[in-house]
């Protein structure tokens, strides 16, 4: 089945530390969730289990039928592509073609396929322009631009982006979020994790929220925002429009601007009557 499955993992460092207890979740292919919670929840031990760079110390984690275990990092990693937090501790190549031409390469796929990958993934991330600059000279934003395209021209089943949008401004996000959306079409299952909750709000219908090393929900994302509960528990907040609408008694299920305008017009009507 293509899917990646996590089944009752526990992972410990060598130093003792229990990282994650007793996760459970279960990423279909071509299915895009969230990961949110504080830090220290667990969750890039959790994504990093993923794709084989963490084995679990207990339970199985299972990518489209094959036992991590069982597999190398480098044959994990041909399905699950993982971007890392800070660009710098993934890039080490002296151009940014090729960086991202380095898996393909790697591969031994043909010249003319490295180069068609390349130029595809730099035109996703709008980095065309940044090709043959050092990826340590340009600036640090699209460094993070650069590391998920080096990932996409491996062309996985599965991406996992952590904390894509630190340090991106308005245009960035907006280049983020038409990647979910193309990557949704190519059926490439993504997990994200994120601070951000307005991004968590406008482009995830499936949040998965940690704390405490564990995985304390998993839902609509819609649906999560309306637990006090969980996001007691998790430290974290609704969207600036979700704290509006329930201090203006809106209800506490309005994740976004849209949401929050479709509500205020729909009382407006209803005062009008």
């Amino acid at each position: 089945m293509e899917q990646i499955e996590l089944k009752h993992v526990y992972f410990q460092y060598p130093n003792g530390y229990l990282a994650n207890e007793d996760l459970n979740l279960t990423v279909k292919k071509g299915e895009q969730i969230a990961i949110v919670g504080q830090n220290g929840a667990g969750k890039t031990t959790a994504v990093k289990l993923m794709n084989g760079l963490h084995k679990p110390s207990k339970g199985e984690v299972i990518v489209d039928g094959k036992n991590t275990k069982k597999f190398t990092t480098a044959q994990i990693a041909r399905y699950v592509g993982y971007v890392f937090q800070n660009p710098d501790d993934q890039i080490f190549n002296q151009s940014v073609y090729a960086e991202i031409a380095y898996m393909p390469k790697y591969y031994k796929m043909s010249a003319s396929e490295i180069k068609n990958r390349v130029e595809e993934s730099a035109a996703l991330l709008k980095i065309e322009s940044f090709l043959d600059k050092n990826p340590f000279e340009i600036p640090y934003v699209m460094r993070k631009f650069v590391t998920i395209a080096a990932i996409l021209a491996t062309k996985p089943q599965y991406i996992i982006l952590d904390e894509p949008t630190a340090g991106q401004d308005l245009k960035g996000i907006e280049v983020l979020a038409d990647l979910l959306k193309i990557l949704k079409k190519q059926n490439i299952g993504t997990v994200t994790i994120t601070h951000d909750m307005d991004f968590v709000a406008n482009n995830f219908e499936r949040t998965v929220v940690m704390a405490n090393k564990r995985i304390i929900a998993d839902g609509k994302t819609r649906d999560i925002f309306g637990e006090d509960d969980i996001l007691r528990e998790s430290k974290i907040k609704r969207t600036l429009a979700g704290e509006v609408a329930v201090e203006l008694g809106m209800g506490k299920c309005i994740l976004n601007i849209p949401d929050f305008l479709q509500e205020w017009s729909k009382l407006e009507v209803k005062d009008g009557k």
